[in-house]
């Protein structure tokens, strides 16, 4: 963890290797992509199966194997307990209140000039929703990402979620029912995004692939692009948290930590303008490492990632938060909407003391798929226009023609487009 304050004379170096850390994975991937995509395409259910023996480690006989029914479903939810039921309802009814609020209007322009304009918006026909399934399994991904394409209108979404060892996760299942899933694949990896993206006998295309996954799968979203729409290429996740010296260090320290337990990769920054609270924060980071159940994985993202900033003052730390760009933003100062009003880039933002990082994992309502390695800057969170589309129109009359069919004209031949020119004339 490194420790500087922007009163040092080496800071500016410091902060950029902070922006410049390379947290991706290296490991290149992108062949051995490339080789299970054009296996999927030439071979369908047959690649398949063959990819889902080799990598899930268990054989379906066929391809209907690779289906979960609505029997499996229904005997999963029956052995989840209520109490999980309830919480799993609460944050979907949340999820689903804040996501409809966001449905945008269709637009009409009627046009004094007889040029009547407009924007309709339709939902995508299908979405494809992937799952992880390996290391760890999410319902709460499961909710983030089928309840907005469920609130656009998209009429098919279809789950694919890995199963190691032909191993159903009862939570997930119990989420896609509760989301509105229409269709659950046991399939996982490059395969089944290629699976989604290109459909075989069994599984048919989609217009849109979206959820998180491993290296695997971010490299096959990347290649499918274009054939099909993606969310993101999402990096390892990161928290950035300012915070003034009246809070309680423990409970900065623990939000830090939520958020290095993810992945060794990801990354927790605080900063703060009291140099004493900084000190007790990391002495609770490693009172907090003794206890963790995944404390060698938020060691090791702390050690290699983790940074404490001092600062001067507020307009320091919102500058520096604009170049961070983060992920995850929380605000912990006496007024945290005031501080948030200068900062420009975050994908999501959680304010005052009462507000950590992790309630907006599952049940706060904004979406937890948000932009990350500094791509807030261009980039949104998932949402409900990630699943629709826009379509414009515009209707003319004769008198309309009239009154602006010479200026298309005019730009028509200065573009040498004589076509296009002659197809406006023709009328006028």
């Amino acid at each position: 963890m490194q420790l500087i304050s922007t009163r040092d004379a080496g800071f500016e170096a410091a902060f950029t290797a902070i922006l410049e850390d390379g947290r991706d994975t290296t490991t290149r991937v992108d062949a051995a992509v490339a080789e299970i995509i054009q296996s999927i395409r030439s071979e369908g259910d047959t690649a398949l199966l063959r990819l889902t023996a080799r990598f899930d480690g268990w054989a379906p006989a066929d391809p209907t194997a690779l289906r979960v029914t609505p029997a499996e479903v229904d005997a999963a939810i029956a052995s989840v307990e209520p109490t999980l039921l309830e919480a799993l309802d609460l944050a979907a009814q949340r999820i689903e209140a804040f996501h409809r609020a966001q449905l945008p209007a269709d637009l009409v322009l009627p046009g004094a000039d007889g040029v009547a304009l407009g924007l309709r918006w339709n939902a995508l026909d299908a979405v494809g929703l992937y799952v992880p399934g390996g290391k760890a399994a999410y319902p709460s991904s499961v909710l983030m990402n089928a309840i907005p394409a469920r609130v656009a209108g998209v009429a098919r979404l279809a789950m694919v979620v890995p199963t190691p060892g032909g191993a159903l996760n009862p939570l997930v299942l119990a989420a896609a029912r509760r989301a509105g899933v229409t269709e659950v694949w046991r399939i996982g990896g490059a395969q089944a995004v290629a699976a989604l993206a290109w459909g075989t006998a069994s599984i048919a295309p989609v217009d849109r692939v979206v959820g998180p996954g491993n290296a695997y799968v971010a490299e096959a979203k990347r290649q499918v692009f274009g054939r099909v729409g993606i969310d993101s290429i999402a990096g390892p996740s990161e928290v950035l948290i300012l915070a003034d010296g009246t809070n309680n260090p423990a409970h900065v320290a623990m939000d830090l930590m939520a958020q290095a337990e993810h992945d060794e990769a990801a990354q927790s920054i605080l900063i703060t303008d009291d140099a004493g609270f900084a000190q007790a924060v990391a002495r609770e980071v490693e009172k907090a490492l003794e206890t963790l159940p995944r404390r060698a994985i938020a060691g090791e993202s702390w050690a290699r990632h983790g940074a404490i900033i001092l600062v001067q003052n507020w307009e320091e730390a919102a500058n520096l938060t604009n170049r961070l760009a983060p992920e995850h933003l929380q605000i912990m100062t006496a007024d945290p909407q005031a501080l948030f009003a200068r900062i420009r880039h975050a994908g999501a933002a959680f304010l005052g003391r009462y507000t950590p990082e992790a309630i907006g994992d599952y049940v706060a309502g904004p979406n937890h798929v948000l932009p990350t390695g500094r791509t807030s800057r261009f980039a949104s969170g998932l949402s409900v226009y990630d699943f629709l589309k826009r379509t414009t129109w515009v209707e003319a009359n004769a008198v309309g023609l009239a009154a602006i069919g010479p200026a298309a004209v005019k730009l028509a031949e200065a573009e040498g487009l004589g076509a296009h020119a002659a197809s406006v004339a023709i009328r006028l």
